[in-house]
């Protein structure tokens, strides 16, 4: 016996497209603020500061690429705790980052 097909309507489109504008913003927030901290020519602190904003980024954009892959089925797999912690600290991170630097 089969249960009732599902119909997910639009909701998984509309998850990956929230992936991809958070994905965006994390860009720009990050390029930003690897320009803002090497302006006036790159320092140690600078350079370090870009260094820790791009591994960060480079992190969450893995874990948004592999989630939007995965929103690509009929019936996505839920989203693992620790999947969903670490995007929260990539993007918590990276607005850290920004506000440490533009001020």
């Amino acid at each position: 016996m089969t249960g009732p097909v599902r119909d997910p309507g639009l909701q998984p489109e509309r998850t990956r497209l929230a992936w991809r504008r958070t994905t965006l913003s994390c860009t720009v927030a990050a390029v930003l603020a690897g320009k803002q901290a090497l302006q006036g020519g790159p320092s140690p602190l600078g350079l370090l500061a870009v260094a820790a904003s791009l591994l960060v980024w480079l992190a969450f954009v893995a874990l948004a690429h592999r989630r939007i892959r995965a929103l690509s089925v009929a019936r996505p797999r839920v989203m693992s705790v620790r999947a969903a912690w670490s995007a929260a600290g990539c993007v918590l991170a990276l607005t850290a980052f920004s506000v440490a630097i533009v001020r």
